[in-house]
């Protein structure tokens, strides 16, 4: 017998102030027709003043738990993975676990910006496999909106607010890839590559939250080899091929990367879950996020087989093969 985390519900929340393209048309030297071509992002999502990443997360886990059809008394763990979290600590887990009125267990965060979400799934999954939990709420919360300088074309027409929520929970299996569940996963970091992406303030450096920060062209570069390379990888220790799969969900960083790395793979678009131009890049959202709309659109079903991939800031990249 072998234990796997099944996904049990999903679900995912955004901010009710919708952002197109030409709001930054008045004040940036841009447009609509670039930002398009260049990204695929149409809108956006930006959380409104007061609402915080605990707020949007929280949002997200009820649904999630709804979904399940389960409530806070039955988690065992919760992990958000964010990068804006409301406060230096405590965690935006345990703000999380108090609105949704979790009252045992344990929650925390996982920093590992736009690859947040495939490293929370994999802590989760850990977790689960070694007898530590076997319920655990992973959630992907960022008000990336907070550290964006409006002033820098490059960087601020890219990024969203958002949140989702994937449920998952122990369960047997025959231990091999007809299961249902977590049967792969597949992490890396490089720090070498810190200057590429990252925000420009911090409590032990300036003191102040800082403004994102990226070299663009290179950054793509990375994420369309890293992420096909990972993704490979991860199928390759579930003994999967491209072939086995029925969607990618991919962060949905950038609609050129995505199709890049869709390519590379051999996966055509249409077995690709895509969300980015109604919600911009949600750096550690964007996953749950996606799975959660894949789902409610009706494209992912019991029983698919779907890989996860992602890349931030660090850099930091990972992957999941699951069977929904």
């Amino acid at each position: 017998m072998t234990i796997r985390a099944v996904v049990r519900g999903v679900g995912h929340y955004l901010p009710e102030r919708v952002v197109p393209n030409s709001e930054f048309e008045a004040r940036l030297d841009t447009s609509d027709e670039w930002i398009r071509s260049r990204t695929g992002i149409e809108r956006r999502h930006f959380a409104a003043e007061g609402e915080t990443t605990s707020d949007l997360g929280a949002r997200a886990a009820k649904a999630a738990l709804a979904d399940a059809g389960l409530g806070p008394e039955d988690l065992d763990a919760l992990i958000v993975a964010t990068s804006t979290a409301d406060l230096t600590f405590p965690s935006a887990a345990t703000m999380v676990q108090e609105k949704i009125g979790m009252r045992s267990g344990f929650a925390f965060d996982v920093q590992a910006v736009c690859a947040g979400f495939v490293f929370a799934l994999a802590n989760a999954n850990a977790l689960i496999l070694s007898g530590q939990a076997r319920r655990v709420l992973i959630i992907g919360a960022e008000t990336f909106s907070r550290i964006l300088d409006f002033d820098d074309r490059a960087t601020c027409v890219l990024f969203g607010d958002g949140a989702g929520a994937v449920v998952v929970e122990a369960a047997k299996g025959k231990g091999n890839a007809t299961d249902r569940g977590v049967l792969a996963t597949d992490l890396h970091s490089d720090g070498s590559h810190r200057e590429l992406l990252y925000v420009d303030g911090g409590v032990s450096t300036t003191g102040t939250s800082g403004h994102l920060r990226m070299q663009g062209n290179q950054v793509f570069r990375h994420a369309v080899e890293k992420l096909a390379e990972t993704a490979h990888a991860a199928l390759d220790k579930a003994d999967l091929t491209p072939a086995d799969v029925d969607w990618i969900v991919p962060h949905q960083a950038n609609l050129r990367i995505i199709t890049a790395t869709a390519s590379r793979m051999q996966v055509p678009m249409d077995r690709v879950v895509v969300t980015v131009q109604d919600h911009g890049n949600t750096s550690a959202a964007s996953i749950p996020l996606a799975l959660s709309v894949g789902k409610e659109r009706g494209q992912i079903k019991q029983g698919d087989l779907i890989v996860t991939e992602a890349i931030g800031g660090g850099l930091s990249w990972g992957s999941v093969v699951l069977r929904w």
